[in-house]
């Protein structure tokens, strides 16, 4: 039976990153990463970005060139899943009828989309945006003449792809069950901009709709909403979220429920199990403690050195700064900080003019920033968030006052 040290399952950012700190940090033990897709670790962002508008070839998109891995002598196993760990015996069971041992195991596994569960939700022609082979197959239907694009989910993931296929002259319909979009993520100004813009756009965007059935035979034909409405549809982008990929870990008796729970090491309740990434559920210091997943890629960067560390004699707890971006159109929002239960928000700027930006305040002091076309603010306003800073809300909310004056001296 074959093995290696360290065993990182998932091919990701977080799992790519895990390997290169090992090794940045002196681990000269084997260290093997299984990886369910064909390709070597890649950048996912730019999937539903610069990948999906042809603006980027997917060989710009490796986190590493392919000749990296085994020029650091790591070991990638891929085209392969786990599909049962032994904790005790420290065996891992895989889809190829494999076994596999290790010494740790890094679970970066991140997850799955979240599917329709209406009719017609296996329809061909439904799309997820997770992977290059579901991005490739949708591109290669838009160039075989598929025109009419109905996104459903209003999140970051849907309001990328409704821009990306305006841009590759679609005709686009996005719908969101909510009364707004990006409701879970940020305040109504934010998102009545972004409802605004994308409309200027062209596309179709409706609120506070329900997806009763998808209809067609054998392909998609349109979707059908509670009202009885049919929007024609030659396609179908679900982006409605992901389920954390952890099941052969909680039948292994891990502790989670919405990802695996992890300590301020990123330490499962199992030995010698560690998860970072989407799949990883633990206890933010930027949100009260409140215990999250947070999916980005700073966050599965960041937990990935938190372990590779661990791993290499020097365990530091958890404490890394949340940040995120999303490109849409020619605006560019950064958010610092997380916004969960904000009670008040100041807006600096105009967004009629395309460059605003969005502060939350929690009791008064500054938690999160959204940020658009505003990179100073978004510079400037992370350190209010890390400084914990009550400022005065005229001067917040005066955009010619720079947010750096209103830190302690």
């Amino acid at each position: 039976m074959s093995g290696a040290d360290v065993v990182i399952v998932g091919a990701g950012h977080g799992g790519a990153q895990c390997a290169i700190a090992l090794r940045q940090n002196g681990f000269t033990g084997t260290i093997t990463m299984i990886g369910r897709e064909p390709e070597p670790p890649y950048e996912r962002p730019p999937l539903s970005k610069e990948y999906f508008a042809r603006e980027k070839t997917f060989d710009r998109l490796y986190i590493r060139p392919p000749h990296f891995w085994g020029e650091k002598d790591i070991d990638l196993r891929l085209n392969l899943e786990v599909v049962a760990v032994e904790p005790e015996a420290k065996v891992l069971a895989l889809s190829d009828g494999s076994s596999f041992t290790y010494g740790a195991l890094v679970w970066a596994t991140g997850g799955d989309p979240r599917k329709l569960s209406c009719p017609g939700a296996e329809l061909a022609g439904v799309h997820a945006v997770r992977t290059r082979a579901d991005c490739d197959q949708l591109m290669g239907e838009i160039d075989g003449g598929v025109r009419n694009i109905v996104v459903i989910g209003g999140g970051y993931i849907g309001l990328e792809a409704a821009a990306v296929l305006t841009k590759l002259d679609c005709k686009v319909t996005l719908l969101e069950a909510l009364p707004r979009v990006l409701a879970r993520v940020a305040g109504p100004e934010l998102s009545a901009f972004y409802e605004a813009e994308h409309r200027a756009h062209g596309v179709d965007l409706r609120t506070e709709v329900a997806v009763e059935s998808l209809e067609g035979e054998g392909r998609v034909t349109g979707v059908k909403l509670a009202d009885g409405t049919v929007i024609p549809a030659d396609a179908v982008i679900v982006g409605i979220g992901i389920i954390p990929a952890i099941g052969p870990l909680v039948a292994a008796g891990a502790a989670g429920g919405n990802g695996l729970d992890v300590d301020e090491f990123c330490r499962t309740s199992l030995p010698d199990i560690y998860a970072i990434g989407d799949c990883a559920a633990f206890a933010c210091d930027y949100a009260d403690g409140t215990v999250m997943r947070v999916e980005s890629v700073q966050n599965a960067n960041d937990q990935a050195t938190c372990v590779a560390k661990g791993i290499c004699g020097d365990a530091q707890p958890y404490h890394a700064f949340p940040w995120f971006w999303s490109n849409q159109y020619d605006l560019r929002l950064q958010t610092a900080g997380l916004s969960v239960g904000y009670d008040q928000t100041v807006l600096r700027g105009d967004p009629a003019a395309r460059s605003f930006s969005v502060v939350y305040l929690k009791q008064g002091k500054v938690i999160a920033l959204d940020c658009v076309n505003m990179v100073k603010d978004y510079v400037q306003g992370r350190k209010l968030v890390e400084a914990g800073v009550s400022p005065d809300v005229a001067q917040l909310a005066d955009a010619g006052v720079p947010l750096k004056e209103l830190l302690p001296v």
